[in-house]
């Protein structure tokens, strides 16, 4: 992908400083890196459940001036403007998200959380959070390499804030207090999935804008990503067998099948993965 225009000068970048307090231990703070480690993918969810701690010291929003930087804050932008122009078709307002580049550890609205979970939206403080060494890991432990892979990473991290303001985000919430581990799990695979959608919408809406460009292999990326990283497969590498019951974020075929919806139809209507017959 290529994107020729400005940044969103949304970034609040913390590489270089201190995460903030200590990392959580015991409990759910130990299980959240440890899955983190095994999943290698966003835990949004398990962070939500994470204790509130103080908002750490005030970073500036800007531009950054590194290659890396100025490519999240292209592909944050391309998502800005996106989700402005659907959200406006539904007669709303879209509020634009800060992403925080962070190394090691960060103190989000959400608690403190160490690189192990990978990247992650706090619906907290309406921020998406990610350490670009997650991109190594998506690369070499992975195998899914590319630009556009890691520009699908970011659109499905964005796809939850969409979900938050729409007040889905929420919703889980109340569900997660009302049902089993089990039947939650199963809610939590069509939010993910959802936001697999989102962020196939944004693929195809983005290459409207004037200031963005599809390239051949792109969506190919995006779908090796999808299929890295569905919970089938992850779990056979990890564990030696797959376990149904304990998907939150849904297999590669299901990842795949729905950011490849998002992408095809370009339709927000079709993303409602709560009431599809099938996944």
């Amino acid at each position: 992908m290529q994107w020729f225009g400005k940044g969103s000068g949304n970034i609040e970048d913390r590489r270089g400083m201190s995460g903030g307090g200590k990392m959580l231990g015991g409990g759910v703070g130990i299980i959240v890196v440890v899955l983190g480690l095994l999943f290698g993918k966003d835990l949004t969810g398990l962070v939500g459940q994470l204790p509130t701690t103080g908002s750490s010291q005030q970073v500036p929003l800007g531009t950054p001036t590194d290659a890396e930087g100025k490519f999240v804050d292209g592909v944050l932008e391309s998502t800005n403007q996106v989700w402005e122009k659907q959200f406006a078709n539904m007669n709303l307002t879209y509020e634009k998200p800060v992403l925080t580049l962070f190394d090691n550890s960060v103190q989000s609205a959400c608690g403190n959380a160490s690189s192990a979970v990978g990247p992650f939206y706090c619906p907290g403080d309406n921020k998406v959070y990610i350490d670009l060494t997650f991109y190594n890991e998506l690369r070499d432990r992975f195998g899914a390499a590319g630009d556009f892979a890691q520009a699908y990473v970011i659109a499905h991290e964005v796809g939850h804030h969409v979900q938050n303001l729409l007040g889905i985000t929420s919703k889980m919430d109340q569900y997660r207090r009302q049902l089993s581990e089990v039947e939650y799990n199963k809610l939590s695979v069509k939010l993910e999935l959802q936001a697999d959608f989102f962020a196939g919408l944004w693929a195809h809406d983005a290459q409207n804008l004037k200031d963005f460009r599809l390239e051949e292999g792109d969506i190919e990326e995006a779908l090796n990503a999808a299929n890295a990283i569905g919970d089938d497969k992850l779990q056979k590498q990890a564990q030696g067998e797959v376990v149904p019951d304990a998907f939150t974020h849904g297999t590669s075929a299901q990842r795949m099948y729905w950011f490849k919806k998002g992408f095809e139809t370009g339709d927000f209507k079709q993303g409602d993965t709560f009431t599809a017959a099938n996944l």
